[in-house]
């Protein structure tokens, strides 16, 4: 068995295994790249493969960063099965035609751009109608259920626990009698996510190629996360602010809908509590996304998914979905008015990460309103309109314009769909049988060093942190055997120019208001003559860059 790390290889998105077994190539999910521009870039350029070689397809769960090149693989050739568990296939169907009407948008905004300049019009990545046509390949599977390939070689999904129909799936290969067992985790969840079951225990593989987002972090503990995101809430109703809520359309939606709906169980008789309760029952929440909505149904009809808990309070006829003062806000005219109205209200609006999507109008009228709140629910890439929020931004551009950031900012992390470090540790420890190598995926290179370190310290397991492009034959004396990366590594380059630019543009922006902010203050000549000295030598060098 040989796996090539394509995707998600010391970045967060991106996912994308090449794997050759018995004769067989397949891939481990087909992700978009979010986040930094060069990251993005890597979505329109040529697979490294040919889509037409490809046997079949294994789609860990729904999400775009794991699903979202299928509809570019389809149109490049690719008419093989796909095997994903029935909620994946479900939620794609509305996921990827999502994906693809923004990816239709954006190269529309882009090419009136393109178009002034006189330069080419460009394509969409895929249309919603291509992602529409791919959905014809998905092959519908079970939980537990052993799907034979080949007499040598056999998949099996589990229940990730990380969103509705998540997966982590072993695949056995046989070769000479000789079992050869790789396990991918996909996204594992976290162990207390409302609505779902906690991820599947694997009694034994070879290989663990496992993610690693929150391999650096520990999350808020469930009790008080609820705790938290009850005053969160509270306090900003009581300044008749605004809760507005960046959310993924699927998963933290409908956990966060749930968590709104359960809260009346936490501490009922708790009189301060219950003055709390009542004030955010007493004012709207709005879901504000068509895909949140329609993936909220898909929810409902696959209950059967869900953890004990949830299907005793089913049982009990209580929707945990559903709750009084719940609206569910279709056409764009009705999100507009949204922010029109003065009445504190909680706003539930996608994209989770504020990167395309109505959440974008949302924050526009928020941002600026010290009696405001922006909570942020899940993880923000790096690059990502989020990630700058979250990181302590004073400033943002948002449609063009420079919007002050004065409302209060949270994050609870507790609310993430990933394991931290304990459970990530916890995995891998059940195993009986232990790994010969784990492979760190879906991570940032500094959660991964730590992550790695812990298993190394707790478990002496080696473990592996691939670069983009690598091979690995997984035999006895597992041993790298291709690096594409090297190949490819000019092109990398260019992609980082593009993104040190980008990043130079904005920094060149902030720099241009403190320098202003500095003359027209209280500063002495000699700070002056020093200052413009500075500017000058930064005019040189940039003379020199572009001069080359």
């Amino acid at each position: 068995m040989k796996i090539t790390f394509l995707g998600a290889t010391k970045t967060v998105t991106g996912s994308n295994f090449l794997v050759e077994a018995d004769g067989k190539k397949f891939l481990v999910d087909c992700g978009m790249y979010q986040g930094k521009a060069q990251d993005e870039w890597e979505n329109s350029s040529p697979f490294a493969f040919d889509a037409k070689q490809i046997d079949f397809v294994i789609l860990t769960h729904a999400h775009i960063d794991h699903s979202g090149r299928i509809p570019k693989l389809y149109n490049e050739g690719f008419r093989n099965k796909i095997y994903a568990t029935k909620a994946t296939c479900d939620l794609c169907s509305i996921m990827l035609p999502d994906s693809g009407h923004i990816q239709e948008t954006e190269i529309e905004w882009k090419n009136k751009k393109r178009k002034r300049q006189g330069l080419q019009e460009l394509p969409p990545l895929y249309t919603a109608e291509d992602a529409i046509k791919c959905l014809e390949v998905f092959e519908p599977v079970k939980y537990d259920e052993i799907i034979d390939i080949t007499p040598n070689l056999h998949i099996r999904f589990n229940d990730a626990g990380h969103m509705l129909g998540s997966s982590i799936i072993e695949v056995w290969e046989y070769v000479d009698n000789k079992r050869n067992k790789a396990v991918f985790t996909g996204d594992l969840g976290n162990n207390d996510i409302p609505l779902l079951s906690e991820p599947t225990m694997i009694e034994n593989a070879d290989y663990l190629i496992m993610e690693s987002t929150y391999g650096g972090r520990h999350h808020m503990k469930n009790e008080n996360k609820a705790e938290a995101f009850l005053n969160i809430v509270y306090e900003t109703l009581e300044k008749n602010g605004t809760v507005v809520i960046p959310s993924f359309a699927v998963g933290r939606t409908q956990e966060i809908l749930y968590e709104l709906n359960n809260l009346k169980n936490k501490k009922g008789k708790d009189q301060q509590f219950l003055e709390k309760y009542n004030k955010i029952m007493n004012v709207p929440v709005y879901v504000d996304s068509p895909l949140a909505i329609s993936a909220t149904e898909i929810f409902r009809n696959n209950m059967e998914l869900f953890d004990e808990e949830t299907q005793k309070i089913i049982k009990r006829g209580d929707n945990p979905l559903e709750f009084k003062g719940l609206k569910l806000v279709k056409s764009v005219e009705e999100s507009r008015l949204l922010n029109q109205s003065n009445e504190p209200s909680i706003i539930i609006s996608a994209s989770g990460m504020c990167e395309v999507g109505r959440i974008k109008h949302h924050l526009k009228h928020n941002l600026w309103n010290p009696n405001s709140t922006i909570l942020f629910v899940g993880y923000q890439a790096p690059g990502t309109l989020g990630r700058k929020i979250v990181d302590g931004a004073k400033i943002v551009k948002i449609f063009g314009e420079e919007i002050a950031v004065n409302a209060r900012i949270e994050y609870i992390e507790g609310y993430s769909g990933h394991a931290d470090q304990e459970w990530l540790l916890n995995f891998v420890y059940s195993f009986r049988g232990k790994p010969k190598n784990i492979f760190l995926v879906h991570g940032e290179p500094e959660g991964q060093i730590e992550l790695k370190s812990k298993i190394l310290e707790t478990t002496k397991i080696p473990v592996s942190i691939p670069e983009y492009g690598e091979t690995y034959l997984l035999e006895e004396g597992m041993k790298l055997v291709d690096n594409m990366d090297r190949e490819n590594k000019f092109n990398y380059l260019r992609l980082e120019i593009i993104d040190r630019l980008r990043t130079l543009k904005e920094e060149m922006e902030d720099m241009e208001k403190i320098v202003m902010e500095d003359i027209t203050g209280d500063v002495n000549d000699k700070q002056i003559e020093l200052l413009n000295d500075k500017i000058k030598e930064l005019e040189s060098q940039i003379v020199k860059v572009i001069s080359k």
